[in-house]
């Protein structure tokens, strides 16, 4: 297995790093001159220039300030491009694309359903069949892109995932007994993997209410990021105050935890209701 998550050499994102590392070569800037540009760090550049790290609108057009139009490379064309692929929206692309794949630890909380990263295909096309207006053709590309975001789980280096679910997610009922089962057996396998914890939260904890999100630690001593869910555009925030109100809630919730042998032993049962 690869140590990172492979990339297609054609897919607009590999390009924008391609031609950012070829021009920069070529205009003899380091890394860090580029960064001072771009307002980052030079470890974004890097992981720009990999294809590790989504380029934001603000990155290509001031990269094509930068370069101007040499060779007729845009970078805000190639950023066009990158936003306008499908899998999903592409506020969560930058999740998904950018902050999962170089994520040391992930934390996720979700009072409602099975997270994504944890989902199996039956369980993601009910979920995301149920979207308003939604076409089939629009269903079974997010459930392919929600399928390949769980190729992070299998890697030589995964990331340590450590997953609270409220503990009503095993009974609410996503498509038929068949898909729940396999499901909750696809949640028992997946904690067999060294990097994964699931942890059942009593139904009885208010804390978790407000909604679903994930805590990225990063590595590098980059600051964590958080995605917070919402009916119309999730949040993705790396602002200290909001991580810091996240990571309370994380805490707060995660008091009412059942250990992870107790809550494996509750998954192994409620799967036998499912018949």
């Amino acid at each position: 297995m690869d140590a990172v998550p492979s990339l297609d050499p054609g897919s607009p994102r590999v390009r924008f790093g391609a031609e950012l590392r070829r021009l920069r070569e070529t205009a003899q800037l380091s890394q860090a001159a580029v960064a001072a540009r771009l307002g980052c760090t030079q470890t974004q550049v890097s992981r720009l220039e990999k294809a590790t790290r989504t380029p934001s609108r603000s990155d290509a057009e001031k990269l094509d300030r930068l370069f101007g139009a040499v060779d007729g490379v845009s970078f805000t064309r190639l950023h066009q491009r990158i936003v306008a692929q499908p899998g999903g929206p592409a506020w969560f692309r930058n999740w998904a694309e950018e902050i999962e794949p170089t994520a040391r630890v992930l934390r996720s909380w979700d009072p409602l359903l099975v997270p994504g990263l944890l989902q199996t295909e039956s369980y993601a096309r009910h979920v995301l069949g149920q979207e308003p207006r939604i076409t089939s053709e629009e269903v079974e590309e997010r459930v392919q892109a929600r399928v390949q975001r769980r190729r992070i789980l299998n890697r030589v280096d995964p990331p340590l995932y450590l997953l609270l679910i409220d503990a009503s997610v095993l009974r609410r009922p996503v498509g038929d007994s068949v898909v729940m089962r396999e499901q909750l057996d696809y949640l028992l396998e997946m904690a067999q993997h060294p990097n994964v914890s699931i942890q059942l939260v009593d139904q009885r904890c208010l804390s978790g209410l407000l909604g679903a999100f994930m805590i990225a630690e990063l590595p590098n001593g980059e600051s964590d990021v958080i995605h917070a869910d919402s009916p119309a555009e999730g949040q993705i925030s790396a602002d200290l105050e909001l991580v810091a109100s996240i990571w309370n809630r994380y805490e707060a919730i995660r008091r009412w935890a059942y250990p992870d042998h107790m809550s494996l032993k509750m998954i192994e049962d409620v799967k036998q209701e499912w018949i």
